[in-house]
C-alpha cells in the first residue's frame, strides 16, 4: 500500500478508484473497464505531475522524510559489491544509526559509511531513527582514518534529523566527537564525496558531508535545524514550520544556488519512494561520475580544495 503524503491526497482519491477499478474487474472477468481504468491513471499521472511541478520547502520536507523513500541500505545493496561492514568505535559500542564498511562501486574500491533509519519499527528503534550518539560518529571517524591509510575514496549517504540529543549522548560527548568527525572529514587526503538522500540535519549532517563534492536528491532537505525546531525557537510555534521551511532554504535547488551543494540528482516523478530503482541508479551514476572527477588528483590537492571550498561559503553574499 503506498503511503501518501497529506497534499497528495487528491491523487490518492484518484488512484484508489482506478485500484477498485480493477478490483472489480479481477472478481467479474466479463467486465470492461479498460477504457475508465485508462482515463483514471492519465487523471492521476497529471496530477501528480502537477504536484511535484513546484514543491514548496515545506512539501520537499515531507517528501525528504517518506517511509518509504530508499535508506542507506538500499543504496550499499543495489549499488555496491563485495560489501564487508565494519563496526564498533573501539571505544565505547556499536551505533546501529551509522553502517559503513568495505566495498566497490563501478569496480573502484571505496569507503561507503551512511545515516540508516530503518524500514520498521524494529529496525527503527534499533536505528534510533538515524540519529547518531557519539559513537556512531567515532566509527565513522575510525573508518575514514582506515580508508586515508589506505587510499580509499570516501562516499557518504546522509539522511538524519539530526544528531542524537538525548543525555547519554551528552555524556558521551556528543558535540565533541561531531566537530572531530567534520574535521576529519576535511583532513582526508582521500576523495570525499557526500549525497544527501534524505535529510541533512544540522550538524550531524555536516560531520559526514564535508565534502569535495556534496550531492542532493532532488527532493531532499539539508538546514542547521529541522523546521519545527527553527519554528518552535522564533515564534514559539512549532506549528509555523512551513514559514521555516521558507526561511532557511533548505532544499537542494536553494543550496546549490548558494555554492553548498555541488548536483542535483533527479527523482523519478512523485520522488524517490514512487520509483526507488530508478532513484537509486540516479545516484549510482552521479558516484561515479564524481568519483572519476576526484581520482587522479593529489591528496594535498583534494585537502586544499575541500577546505577552500569551506573556507569560501558566504563570501558571495557578504562581497554583495
Amino acid at each position: 500500500m503506498t503511503q501518501y503524503l497529506d497534499f497528495e491526497k487528491p491523487l490518492a482519491e484518484i488512484e484508489g478508484k482506478a485500484e477498485e477499478l480493477r478490483a472489480m474487474a479481477r472478481e467479474n472477468p466479463e467486465m470492461d473497464i479498460s477504457k475508465e481504468a485508462a482515463a483514471l491513471d492519465k487523471k492521476a499521472a497529471d496530477l501528480l505531475t502537477s504536484l511535484y511541478a513546484d514543491l514548496t520547502p515545506w512539501r520537499k520536507c515531507q517528501v525528504a522524510r517518506h517511509p518509504e523513500r530508499p535508506h542507506c541500505k538500499d543504496y550499499i545493496d543495489a549499488l555496491f559489491t563485495e560489501y564487508t561492514p565494519l563496526a564498533g568505535d573501539r571505544n565505547f559500542a556499536d551505533d546501529l544509526s551509522v553502517m559503513g564498511g568495505l566495498a566497490r562501486i563501478d569496480g573502484i574500491p571505496v569507503m561507503v559509511i551512511g545515516h540508516e533509519k530503518g524500514n520498521d519499527t524494529k529496525s527503527r528503534i534499533e536505528r534510533n531513527f538515524g540519529m547518531a550518539r557519539p559513537e556512531g560518529y567515532r566509527k565513522a571517524i575510525r573508518l575514514m582514518e582506515l580508508a586515508d591509510r589506505f587510499e580509499l575514496p570516501v562516499i557518504t549517504l546522509v539522511d538524519t534529523p539530526g544528531a542524537y540529543p538525548g543525555k547519554g549522548a551528552e555524556e558521551r560527548g556528543q558535540s565533541e566527537a561531531i566537530a572531530r568527525s567534520t574535521e576529519k572529514c576535511l583532513e582526508l587526503k582521500v576523495p570525499l564525496i557526500s549525497v544527501v538522500i534524505g535529510e541533512g540535519g544540522s550538524g550531524g549532517a555536516v560531520a559526514f558531508a564535508s565534502a569535495n563534492r556534496v550531492a542532493m536528491l532532488d527532493h531532499s532537505v539539508y538546514s542547521v535545524i529541522s523546521p519545527e525546531g527553527c519554528a518552535s525557537i522564533l515564534w514559539k510555534d512549532a506549528e509555523k514550520m512551513r514559514e521555516a521551511a521558507e526561511a532557511l532554504r533548505l532544499t537542494a535547488q536553494d543550496l546549490h544556488e548558494l555554492g553548498v551543494c555541488d548536483r542535483i540528482i533527479p527523482e523519478p516523478q512523485g520522488g524517490a519512494h514512487r520509483d526507488p530503482d530508478a532513484a537509486i541508479q540516479s545516484v549510482g551514476n552521479a558516484l561515479v561520475t564524481m568519483l572519476n572527477e576526484l581520482r587522479d588528483l593529489s591528496g594535498d590537492k583534494l585537502r586544499a580544495d575541500r577546505r577552500g571550498k569551506y573556507l569560501a561559503l558566504g563570501s558571495k553574499g557578504l562581497a554583495a
